[in-house]
């Protein structure tokens, strides 16, 4: 369906994600979110059945047969769950200041203790951690250890019902990111095809190793930021990882909201000069889940990822249980579109631009953004096996568009997380002069150059090798 192509080619260069859920999980509203700016779906695992979640995949690519573009798949699994136990009645109240017990007996508990069935928290805490319960709504600080618990003085109180969430900000837990049900879900989501795994809870770069040997490269793995431990260790993590994500959710629950946005900052700009696509994530547009426009600060905060030069934006219950799921998508498009016309946002993505490394596949990718400047070229087409050399490219950030253009699906599948790539599946050339023919051809029937106009394309010689990027031709169209 070529002829359909333009007419969906997206009119800016930062991502979208759209989240799958209740309200969103029918052929027609799937198609709505497409058409209105989603680039990825995701499928959130804490959630669902494996049944659920196969009908998804299959309604994703029914949709990606019908508009003949590639579309990601995001499978996030859930990671460790901590929670407190059961209460007698359900729910006890907690007064500041008073004493409270976790420990590991499962009976119901009451308003002076409540079981805490993680030996490992009770094992790695010291005196003077920190407990945050409810999402943070409840603050404990550990007074004294015992062998069977953590004593602790309640420093903010408030309600507390059965199963709440624990949190502990100060302490590295000797457990797997991945749990047995992690394990599973991933397997299920590698076997139908997702193209990325959000992998939650990572503290270490070992948890990152573990699930990339899991994944054994049949899918990008994207590492979700939201311990402190993982920014203590961040340098070492986003190397490993294929790409990354501030999740702001629990982040700013373990963190001081007023160090969120500089955690934020800190990963979006550390990404950018490792090249690993970023996306910012969490309550971008909260108030959407009920109201059919969201409050300026959400528009800010938006736009604000968009200024930090992030490959993508995402949308959680906005688009997966909101009751307007459609006009969420369709107003981040219409955020991100409207910063990206701004000159200030070219400018401060030109002044905050990363060096180049030393390496060959830098060098040509450095080059085809200042050749690309220089003669006003209508794309800068890159010829991508693994999606290296688009990502490459794409970490330039050019004001040209980016064609990636690739034999394999799955590769195009993955460039639906990278900034400002148009992903194309064609054959693979095998050489030079038909690469350019090939390159010139697509710019022009995808609607991004006219006869005549000039392009810049990049490749790899010889072909089919991933990663070796070593050439470059400036073409024109005919």
């Amino acid at each position: 369906m070529p002829n359909s192509r333009p007419k969906i080619r997206r009119r800016r260069r930062t991502k979208i994600i759209a989240t799958l859920g209740p309200a969103s999980s029918t052929p027609e509203i799937l198609a709505r979110l497409f058409q209105a700016g989603a680039d990825i779906f995701r499928l959130n695992f804490s959630h669902g059945t494996h049944e659920d979640h196969a009908a998804r995949f299959a309604m994703i690519r029914e949709l990606e047969e019908k508009v003949d573009r590639p579309i990601g798949i995001l499978a996030d699994v859930q990671g460790p769950k901590l929670r407190v136990g059961q209460f007698s009645g359900g729910r006890v109240f907690l007064q500041t200041g008073q004493a409270f017990l976790l420990d590991l007996n499962p009976t119901p508990g009451s308003a002076e203790r409540v079981n805490l069935p993680h030996p490992e928290i009770i094992e790695a805490a010291g005196i003077g951690a920190t407990l945050l319960l409810d999402d943070g709504k409840l603050r404990l600080r550990v007074t004294r250890k015992r062998a069977d618990g953590l004593e602790t003085e309640v420093v903010v109180g408030g309600p507390l019902s059965d199963r709440k969430g624990v949190n502990v900000p100060d302490i590295v837990l000797p457990i797997p990111a991945l749990t047995v049900k992690d394990r599973d879900d991933l397997a299920f989501a590698v076997e139908h095809g997702a193209n990325f795994i959000g992998l939650s809870f990572v503290q270490r770069p070992e948890d990152v190793a573990e699930a990339k040997e899991l994944v054994a490269g049949r899918a990008w793995v994207m590492v979700k930021l939201e311990k402190p431990q993982a920014l203590d260790n961040l340098d070492a993590i986003l190397r490993l990882t294929d790409a990354a994500m501030v999740a702001r959710g629990d982040l700013g629950v373990e963190l001081p909201p007023e160090e969120v946005p500089l955690a934020q900052k800190r990963i979006v700009r550390a990404c950018r000069a490792l090249g690993k696509p970023v996306v910012v994530a969490t309550q971008m547009l909260e108030s959407m889940i009920s109201a059919p426009a969201p409050t300026r600060a959400e528009a800010s905060d938006v736009a604000t990822a968009v200024y930090d030069g992030a490959d993508c934006v995402m949308l959680s219950a906005e688009t997966a249980a909101g009751q307007y799921p459609f006009e969420a998508v369709n107003m981040m498009d219409r955020i991100v579109a409207r910063v990206e016309q701004d000159p200030g946002w070219r400018a401060g993505i030109d002044a905050s631009r990363p060096d180049p490394e030393h390496a060959t596949s830098d060098a040509i990718a450095a080059a085809a953004r200042q050749i690309s400047h220089t003669i006003g070229a209508a794309a800068i087409v890159a010829f991508t096996a693994s999606g290296s050399t688009a990502v490459r490219v794409a970490r330039e950030r050019p004001e040209a568009p980016i064609i990636g253009l690739t034999p394999n699906l799955d590769t195009a599948r993955r460039m639906a997380v990278v900034w400002g790539v148009h992903a194309v599946v064609t054959p693979d050339a095998h050489s030079l002069s038909e690469a350019v023919t090939r390159a010139t051809r697509v710019a022009h029937t995808e609607g991004f150059a006219k006869h005549g106009a000039e392009i810049v394309v990049t490749a790899g010689v010889p072909f089919g090798q991933a990663g070796s990027t070593n050439a470059l031709r400036v073409a024109t169209v005919r």
